[in-house]
């Protein structure tokens, strides 16, 4: 099995090139997902997010917009929260695995790759990118962002540049969507040998 990591920074289009991965019949591991189902409603997080993080849940599980507040600009605190939410996820990880053991070629889709050390744990690197004016009009058109909001997450997130530069391949997301899918394309039937 080779595993490659799919990243790129908020707004590159990452989503879009997992799903493109997927049509290939490529299973891909979405992290964010497995967040979104740890803190969803009756997720098995929710609890303990709440007794970390007081007033960030309710009856639909973690409220993302106040537990991003509590933790987008203390360092201190968005480490506590990882120490919760990355073994968890770790745990879906190896799910994932056991569940596509068989399969040739499997992604992981994580947006923190390389500021997790993720990059240790796949066998190649892909990120998708952007220009950054095409990132932020993307971003900023997100329901609930801002500008000061999409800057903090940019602060925590390892420049576009220096995520090309550790790249095994690039995947460009700022032309038309057909260009994007036939660059996949080409990625999957290379690593494929066909």
């Amino acid at each position: 099995m080779l595993t490659l990591g799919l990243t790129g920074s908020i707004g590159m289009g990452k989503s879009t090139v997992a799903a493109m991965f997927e049509e290939l019949g490529v299973p891909v591991f979405d992290s964010d997902a497995a967040v979104h189902r740890l803190q969803g409603e009756g997720g098995r997080l929710v609890a303990a997010i709440e007794a970390m993080f007081p007033d960030t849940t309710g009856p639909k599980g973690v409220d993302r917009t106040l537990l991003g507040e509590a933790v987008l600009t203390d360092p201190r605190a968005l480490k506590r929260l990882e120490a919760l939410v990355h073994p968890a996820v770790g745990e879906e990880r190896a799910a994932f695995i056991a569940a596509h053991a068989d399969a040739p070629l499997v992604v992981f889709d994580v947006p923190l790759l390389f500021e997790t050390g993720g990059e240790t744990r796949v066998d190649k690197v892909v990120v998708v990118s952007a220009p950054a004016e095409v990132q932020r009009v993307r971003v900023l058109a997100r329901p609930g962002m801002t500008e000061a909001r999409f800057d903090a997450i940019l602060a925590r997130q390892m420049p576009d540049a220096e995520k090309r530069a550790r790249a095994d391949f690039v995947i460009p997301t700022g032309g038309s969507i057909e260009e994007t899918r036939a660059a996949v394309g080409t990625l999957v039937s290379c690593l494929r040998g066909s």
